[in-house]
């Protein structure tokens, strides 16, 4: 039995598919709580479901071995909760205590939090911890894999761009980066407030081994992350996954009001007849 949940319902929930589930669960505690993200949280569903349920060994969050998942990207926290509960590291009564008083469960993730590595918000500093992680696992010669989302606005912070010198000089492999490339952020698109045009080309003349797919292709994600996990190059591993901002919800797709806005009742009704169509 794992955080509260019975054996019955950790196997059901096992048998879902993750990132389905995470978007309704996204939609159901962000109107109780009446809090925004939500277009950054439907943005990484697809992401974080197949990173959970396919790829991330994190069965103990106290086993040392287990892989690190770093969310940089802090502010769409939600959708990693709900991944978490769905791998059964958070009960439902955590879960649904999201941005309620006193809660651990905040609108950006805490270290303290069972599964949660590093406490993230301030964008280009999550991808510093995950070069950290890499190297301390290098150190130790441990097999651990160490994964990092990142959103296209935190390539406006220098801090990530010297994140990327320092793991390709450690020819740090046993990381991969995955970047959110949805072209949105707080107060705009980012090719109209930082335009950095050919992302993976960069980060390719940085040493990296890099993988362009669609963010919302279930299967190309899964074999994306089989080829890190598998692979045996000399390189860190940088996937730039293009994504829609809002994902699954037609009104909220590519809007940037979606970015803080939280729903009323007929938009919350629109919003989980759309999912569960």
């Amino acid at each position: 039995m794992v955080c509260g949940q019975s054996a019955v319902e950790n196997l059901v929930v096992k048998n879902m598919n993750f990132s389905d589930e995470i978007r309704k669960i996204v939609i159901k505690n962000s109107k109780v709580a009446g809090v925004g993200h939500i277009g950054s949280a439907l943005s990484i569903a697809d992401l974080i479901g197949v990173l959970y349920q396919d790829a991330i060994i994190i069965d103990d969050p106290k086993n040392p071995e287990r892989d690190r998942f770093v969310l940089s990207k802090g502010h769409a926290v939600l959708a990693l909760y709900a991944a978490l509960f769905l791998k059964g590291l958070l009960s439902r009564e955590e879960l649904d205590s999201y941005c309620v008083d006193g809660t651990r469960i905040a609108v950006h993730p805490k270290h303290f939090v069972p599964g949660i590595e590093f406490t993230t918000g301030s964008l280009g500093q999550g991808i510093t911890f995950a070069t950290g992680a890499a190297l301390a696992a290098k150190i130790q010669k441990s097999n651990r894999k160490i994964y990092c989302l990142i959103s296209d606005a935190e390539l406006d912070e220098g801090s990530f761009w010297e994140a990327i010198l320092f793991a390709a000089h450690h020819k740090l492999n046993n990381l991969c980066i995955i970047l959110d490339l949805n072209g949105q952020q707080a107060l705009g698109f980012t090719d109209q407030v930082i335009n950095i045009s050919d992302v993976a080309q960069k980060i390719k003349t940085f040493g990296f081994f890099v993988e362009e797919i669609n963010g919302h292709d279930q299967e190309k994600i899964r074999t994306t992350l089989k080829k890190f996990i598998e692979q045996k190059i000399d390189q860190p591993t940088f996937i730039s996954a293009k994504t829609i901002s809002g994902k699954g919800v037609s009104f909220m797709e590519k809007s940037i009001p979606w970015h803080y806005k939280s729903m009323n009742e007929q938009e919350y009704q629109q919003a989980m007849q759309e999912l569960n169509a």
